[in-house]
């Protein structure tokens, strides 16, 4: 078993194999990894109330036969999963823990990694096919209004073919165009509309069912690091999931679909993107100033970026920038936010999902970051051992001199910006 080996996986487990959609291999392998000991938890995904697709939460699984709460998927929530491993999971806490992650999440936990914030040898990432998740309740409307169905009758939605499929509990299928819906305002949420990254092989495991046979109960299993190599060649031994290799047509088949979805995204990221990027740089700054005049600051979007971890904010008024009883200049507040975490934004899109003023912040760090990723021959998440480049120089670029002035050892030993 070595990186780059592909897999049809399924549960040996006849009830894990019954309850998950594509062959219940992931949940397998996260009842294995507790029942073997490699890690101490698990971080999933379930139902609130057990029935409600619309309503999860986040759960810190220690049973291996809890595991199975979180088996199948659920397209219309979006949970902060990597800000909730570095507030809760990281730092003095060494608890060992599968994570299962989108890939928006893997690249996130992956910068924080890179920032000490978590020990990224204390986790196994499972990462999940991802084409976009659904905000609940605009998911609702849309189901009410466009699909005229009743949205506790859906038991699953798929993208196929530039289509949102739901299907039914009696098994009825109903396709719409996704890209009419989303001009609607329903559909994706506005950061996976833009995102490229489907695949998440910078994960230890991908997983998926692109290049499964429709009606087949298998899972397309990548293993993407020797971490993933060793647990997946151990879980095999031990039975716990039966694999087979896919053929070639398997495997252009799940090339094929990633390529159809990054052309979506590229063909979303030119709409969404077009009007700012034809009017001047003059109209272009007035639009952006009177977005933040939109700000009450709430401090949410700070708190909900799973990047942002300074432990003292530049921008709290303790700190000397803002006067006590102040609050920080609407302006201000957000390009200072933009000059942190700019260069290592990974799309997840949590800041506009917490905003109340709905400011369209993944589209300003958006249009920032395809600036900045060729200029410094970076992508945020991609790749564990490179720095992001504003914390870092090449030696013809700065001295140690020259970075010293920039930046500062930070609370937890972790290299910061200077504050």
């Amino acid at each position: 078993m070595v990186k780059g080996d592909m897999y049809l996986a399924q549960a040996s487990d006849e009830e894990i194999l019954k309850q998950g959609e594509s062959g219940g291999a992931v949940t397998a392998l996260l009842k294995f990894a507790l029942d073997s000991g490699v890690v101490d938890a698990v971080l999933g995904v379930k139902k609130r109330d057990g029935n409600n697709r619309y309503d999860a939460v986040l759960d810190l699984i220690t049973d291996p036969e809890k595991v199975i709460d979180c088996a199948g998927s659920l397209h219309c929530v979006s949970l902060n999963i990597a800000r909730n491993v570095k507030e809760y999971l990281g730092g003095a806490k060494q608890m060992k823990i599968a994570v299962l992650c989108k890939p928006c999440d893997a690249r996130a936990i992956i910068e924080i990694a890179k920032r000490k914030q978590i020990n990224r040898d204390n986790l196994l990432l499972i990462g999940l096919n991802c084409t976009g998740t659904l905000p609940p309740v605009v998911a609702k409307e849309m189901l009410i209004s466009e699909y005229e169905v009743d949205p506790n009758e859906v038991v699953m939605e798929d993208i196929e073919g530039g289509e949102l499929i739901v299907t039914l509990a009696d098994g009825t299928k109903i396709a719409k165009d996704l890209l009419e819906l989303e001009k609607k305002g329903y559909g994706r949420r506005d950061n996976c509309r833009r995102c490229n990254v489907s695949i998440p092989t910078l994960a230890d495991i991908a997983c998926g069912k692109w290049g499964v046979k429709e009606g087949e109960k298998k899972t397309f299993t990548e293993v993407c690091s020797d971490k993933g190599a060793e647990f997946i060649d151990n879980a095999i031994k031990t039975g716990v999931i039966k694999v087979e290799p896919p053929g070639e047509d398997a495997i252009e088949e799940r090339k094929r679909k990633d390529r159809e979805a990054i052309e979506l995204s590229n063909k979303c990221e030119a709409e969404d993107l077009k009007e700012l990027r034809e009017i001047s740089l003059d109209d272009r700054l007035a639009y952006w100033l009177h977005m933040f005049d939109r700000c009450i600051k709430c401090f949410s979007c700070r708190d909900a970026c799973p990047i942002c971890y300074c432990k003292k904010c530049f921008l709290e008024p303790d700190r000397g920038y803002v006067k006590g009883g102040e609050v920080p200049p609407d302006r201000m507040f957000h390009l200072t936010r933009l000059a942190h975490d700019g260069d290592s934004c990974v799309n997840c899109g949590q800041c506009q999902d917490a905003c109340p003023a709905e400011i369209p912040l993944t589209r300003l760090y958006l249009m920032l970051n395809i600036k900045l990723s060729p200029m410094f021959d970076y992508v945020s998440g991609m790749d564990v051992e490179q720095k992001p480049p504003l914390i870092a120089a090449k030696d013809e670029e700065a001295s140690i001199d020259d970075i010293d002035i920039f930046l500062v050892k930070g609370e937890a030993g972790e290299v910061v910006p200077q504050q």
